[in-house]
């Protein structure tokens, strides 16, 4: 937003306005590079050298806390404004900073060489890195092109030699392929295999702690007989080739993995098996390829996982219904549930309790007897009394209080009754006995 308004200001013609605006947005944000050197840039497109020198140097700071970047950018500004003399005396500075990178010479190089066509000052400074950054990878592969733009094959090779004497295999990757490249492109065919052969050798070392042999295959055909995006054989062969690089790789890993394995166990013959952990073989299920998707297999026997003498003292233990009923269930295949969990869970939900026929036909003749007036009560009570003793056998006891409460009082025999005898209930839930005597 800072940048929109100040080339606003800029394109209609005010460039005081945009310097101030890029004046309040660097208070703003000070820590924004791209906002100094948009003003930067600003200051120099209308010839305030001092005023973007300044800016610069504000990036700068006292050199302790400069990013490479900065450096390379202030050392362009000062070949554009001052002279090449101007940015060689700088990078003579820079290059003692400790965020000094190998950036920093490759650009210095580049400029000599590109901008000065001085070839002899850009080499001095890819060799004063070499010092410094021998161990980069990237910036021998920098200082490689420069030397193949001065057809110095010599060189190159000596250079890659230096380099991979002291690189280790796991940063040499790219350095062995742009020698194998090289050697393919420029040399002859005795240099290229002997290259080759060699990269195998280093790079079946160790990668990623892991042993890693490479082998010939066709893949270094198809490197060899390469140029750019011109390949020897179709797309379609080529992916085929790389899947069974990959599958070869994967085999040779897991045969280097299971050889340490058992040359353990022979070498501790003695090892104690009671600590090994094996898998329960009992439980997994059978693959039938017959089997129609989202049906579960076949039902296991109850007692293929349970002793019989277990299975038979269990069932005695409990109640006839229940042990019946426990008989008749399927068999659920996988981890059995945890029985005191479920309880736990069945006593906390609130279910609810299923009227009985008894309960539904005393609520009836209640309402009835309500609708009936009081001159029918007594004679439907009677009638109620006497279904409740010829029912009560076979009707199931209640097990909500209120209702028990109701069962008693309908079984008490009213006392203005001239029937004699004398009658006991018994309750299912107390056990008291219910006894009533009529004269």
């Amino acid at each position: 937003m800072w940048y929109d308004y100040a080339t606003w200001h800029a394109k209609c013609g005010s460039l005081d306005s945009a310097v101030k605006v890029f004046q309040q947005s660097l208070k703003a944000l000070p820590d924004s590079e791209m906002l100094r050197y948009a003003y930067a840039e600003l200051e120099e497109s209308r010839g305030s050298i001092q005023a973007a020198k300044m800016v610069y140097q504000s990036l700068l700071r006292d050199g302790t806390n400069a990013s490479a970047l900065s450096l390379i950018q202030y050392m362009r500004f000062l070949r554009r404004t001052e002279g090449v003399e101007a940015a060689r005396k700088y990078f003579l500075d820079a290059r003692k900073f400790p965020n000094c990178t190998y950036h920093v010479y490759v650009a210095q190089a580049k400029m000599e060489f590109c901008l000065n066509k001085d070839s002899k000052v850009a080499r001095n400074v890819f060799e004063a890195g070499l010092k410094h950054f021998m161990h980069e990878s990237d910036y021998i592969l920098e200082y490689a092109d420069f030397l193949s733009c001065l057809n110095d094959d010599i060189n190159i090779r000596a250079l890659f030699e230096r380099a991979l004497s002291s690189l280790p295999p796991t940063d040499s990757l790219e350095v062995w392929k742009r020698f194998t490249q090289f050697e393919q492109t420029y040399g002859d065919l005795a240099s290229m295999l002997r290259v080759e052969e060699r990269r195998k050798e280093a790079l079946s070392r160790t990668v990623d702690g892991e042993t890693l042999i490479l082998e010939s295959s066709l893949q270094d055909i198809v490197s060899r007989y390469s140029f750019k995006d011109l390949c020897p054989c179709s797309s379609k062969s080529l992916d085929h080739l790389s899947q069974q690089e990959m599958l070869v790789r994967n085999m040779k890993k897991k045969v280097d993995k299971s050889t340490p394995a058992a040359d353990a166990d022979v070498s501790m013959p003695n090892a104690n098996p009671a600590k090994l952990v094996y898998p329960d073989t009992s439980k997994m299920a059978i693959y039938n390829p017959k089997q129609i998707p989202g049906t579960l297999p076949a039902p296991i026997p109850v007692s293929s996982n349970v002793p019989p003498n277990a299975l038979g003292d269990l069932l005695k233990s409990l109640p006839p219904a229940f042990a019946a009923f426990a008989l008749n269930l399927p068999a659920v295949e996988g981890p059995s549930p945890d029985a005191d969990f479920v309880i736990s869970v069945c006593l906390q939900s609130n279910i609810p309790s299923i009227p009985s026929t008894g309960d539904r036909s005393d609520s009836s003749n209640r309402l009835r007897t309500r609708d009936g007036g009081s001159g029918k009560r007594k004679d439907l009570d009677r009638k109620d009394d006497d279904d409740n003793d010829a029912m009560g056998s076979q009707q199931p006891v209640p097990r909500d209080l209120f209702r028990l409460r109701q069962l008693q009082k309908s079984m008490v025999v009213p006392a203005s009754s001239h029937t004699t005898g004398s009658v006991s209930y018994g309750s299912g839930v107390s056990g008291e006995q219910l006894s009533g005597s009529t004269s």
